[in-house]
């Protein structure tokens, strides 16, 4: 995975297998200012819409993606999964009033169709496989409700890219998000803080993935990025977003 930068809006980049671009966007390059300075791409934050607009339209002109193909959903901390189709136009690019179906995972099969997840600690997570490719949307809610097993199974998955998130230096949670990935075996948790990234990449293991390519960068820690926890929910949102190649 390496930076990529174009008219001073920077990215992190994932080729997988040479068949799929995959994009984690920072919050740096925008036009968005005060705590969502300055890549916001969250429209549902308190963020001004014109901004996130402008600035959804810059990433796509930088990281060079059609802003008006990108499949997205209303995000719920789930598992369900949305195959990417022409059934939802400008959800990205010029999202209407109702929001977008219920959904935590977009795939696609279509080549050059971006498929899209908002982020602010949780893990975007891409996926690759025989019949598709995915981005997930992975909190611990998520994954301890088997998006991933999901995902895997939708599209028979064999390389994956693990984006910015949260880390195990920061990610304090309960026994009640412990006890959920009890089954997943030891090495998760570091006193309260578990280990996020990891649990993922187990869980991608467990679904037959070898290749996986993680970016190894704490949301929390580092202030190129959203986090959510770290700015007390008061923050934007990056993206991480994939297409099939033409």
């Amino acid at each position: 995975m390496k930076w990529k930068e174009e008219a001073g809006l920077p990215w992190l980049e994932a080729d997988l297998t040479g068949d799929a671009t995959v994009c984690f966007s920072s919050r740096l390059g925008g036009v968005s200012q005060g705590p969502f300075e300055s890549l916001n791409l969250g429209i549902l934050t308190e963020d001004r819409r014109e901004d996130v607009l402008a600035n959804r339209r810059k990433l796509a002109v930088a990281a060079g993606f059609d802003a008006d193909r990108v499949s997205m959903g209303r995000q719920v901390h789930g598992a369900e999964l949305n195959w990417a189709g022409p059934g939802i136009p400008g959800a990205y690019s010029a999202p209407g009033p109702d929001p977008p179906p219920e959904a935590d995972g977009q795939l696609t099969k279509e080549t050059l169709r971006p498929v899209l997840v908002l982020v602010a600690d949780c893990l975007p997570v891409a996926l690759l496989g025989e019949r598709g490719l995915g981005m997930l949307h992975c909190g611990w809610r998520g994954l301890a409700s088997g998006i991933i097993d999901r995902a895997a199974s939708e599209i028979g998955v064999r390389a994956a890219a693990i984006g910015p998130g949260i880390g195990p230096c920061c990610f304090e949670v309960g026994p009640e998000v412990e006890e959920a990935f009890a089954g997943l075996g030891p090495g998760l948790m570091n006193g309260r803080n578990l280990d996020l990234p990891e649990v993922a990449r187990r869980l991608l293991a467990r679904a037959g993935v070898e290749e996986v390519e993680s970016a190894g960068v704490c949301t929390y820690c580092d202030e190129r990025f959203f986090s959510h926890r770290r700015d007390r929910g008061k923050t934007g949102r990056q993206a991480g977003i994939a297409w099939l190649n033409g």
